[in-house]
């Protein structure tokens, strides 16, 4: 009995050893976002954009966006507007077409996002001469000085860019509002952390800029349902580094319902996990031969779902061990207090990094009291999401319904 009591003490502390090793990283990565190193220059209105738009039903919500495009701060003959219709049933063209935008129609089979981007960026690079595109989702809205900022990022040597995602509507639900939290954790310290490192910061999903130079040279191929951060390790594996240019602001409508964020993030977790299958062993082999740093970077991320499930887990079992004793009771009892404690304090912290983000990027703090106080328990709740999506092997792209109209002039 001694020997298995020892058995399970080793592989309990070897797992929260590197449980706590993964959680340092991103403390210690993470400080950087306090060290601020102007990277990004202000430069005259240069550059050429195709500001790039798949839309899918998306008739409730394109010309607030629309809207917010064409009072951008930027020459007018410098950037052209394209919505990108796919799988509709809803007069999200016809709006778009009485916007007086370009519209681009698709005549291929697309199941994703990543293959509405892929065949957008083939179509204009063949038939328009643009420096850059600038990639939004329908039911953004966007801060008069994006175009700008990214004007900005590209003359100053950066090939892609991603914005500030922002929330348009973070006070109309507890679900909102974290997932606004979230984001503005994640700007600051992620990207934020990153860029002042002279590290590579991470595709977001919308509101970011890549050159023409990029999609011409590589193309756009992504495979997964995340082509956003699978486009983040090419970028990585290519040692191209993603600038994160924080006054280029994009205002995202967040899901109001649990049931809605359980659909989407389930995508979200179903797509790392196949990013992780896909490119960590290349990403880890090039951090390794090459010595960039945000190949190992992307593949430490990649592992997040796995990750969640093992923290929990081991709380879990220390729990299951502790109800029905084992005959061990002196030790899980010890274990069990620990780990209770590293709960509490997993909380507070939350609402301390929550706080320290709302100072800092000087948010309304009535905007996201919802969520100071829940975000603990919204990430919570993906760890039951990163179980069910490492059993499945396939994943249906369902789009998510917006319907939150929402003025630019209101959030700016």
């Amino acid at each position: 009995m001694e020997i298995i009591k020892f058995i399970f003490l080793v592989i309990y502390y070897v797992i929260d050893i590197i449980i706590l090793l993964y959680l340092l990283y991103y403390f210690f990565t993470g400080i950087a976002a306090f060290f601020n190193k102007k990277r990004i220059y202000k430069y005259r209105p240069k550059k050429k954009f195709a500001i790039v738009v798949p839309a899918r039903n998306e008739e409730k919500v394109i010309d607030t966006l629309i809207h917010s495009l064409k009072n951008q701060k930027y020459p007018k003959k410098l950037f052209d507007i394209f919505i990108i219709p796919n799988n509709c049933s809803d007069n999200t063209r016809e709006k778009a077409v009485k916007e007086g935008v370009f519209v681009i129609d698709i005549d291929v089979d697309t199941k994703s996002k990543g293959d509405v981007l892929k065949y957008s960026f083939d179509y204009l690079i063949n038939n328009y001469n643009y420096d850059a595109f600038c990639i939004f989702d329908a039911d953004n809205i966007v801060h008069p000085d994006f175009l700008k900022n990214m004007n900005n990022a590209l003359c100053s040597g950066f090939n892609v860019a991603q914005g500030y995602r922002d929330s348009k509507n973070p006070k109309d639900s507890w679900i909102s509002s974290c997932y606004a939290l979230f984001y503005y954790v994640q700007n600051f310290f992620f990207n934020q952390a990153r860029m002042n490192m002279g590290w590579s910061s991470s595709i977001n999903g919308t509101g970011f800029m890549v050159s023409s130079e990029i999609i011409k040279k590589y193309g756009f191929n992504t495979k997964t349902i995340t082509e956003d951060i699978e486009f983040s390790a090419f970028c990585a594996l290519n040692n191209e580094k993603i600038a994160f240019v924080k006054n280029a602001i994009t205002y995202d409508e967040q899901p109001i319902s649990f049931l809605t964020s359980v659909k989407q993030r389930m995508r979200w977790s179903f797509g790392t996990l196949e990013c992780l299958k896909l490119y960590f062993f290349k990403l880890m082999n090039c951090f390794f031969i090459k010595k960039i740093p945000q190949c190992f970077d992307m593949a430490i991320f990649f592992f997040a779902p796995i990750f969640q499930i093992i923290s929990f887990g081991i709380i879990f079992f220390t729990m299951i061990f502790r109800i029905f004793s084992f005959n061990y009771s002196s030790v899980i009892n010890m274990l069990y207090e620990n780990k209770i404690i590293s709960v509490i304090l997993g909380y507070i912290v939350s609402i301390f990094l929550s706080l320290i983000v709302v100072f800092l990027d000087k948010k309304k703090i009535n905007n996201v009291s919802k969520g100071i106080f829940t975000l603990s328990i919204f990430m919570l709740t993906w760890i039951p999401i990163n179980l069910v999506c490492i059993s499945k092997k396939d994943f249906d792209w369902e789009p998510i319904i917006h319907t939150r109209n929402v003025d630019i002039n209101s959030v700016v």
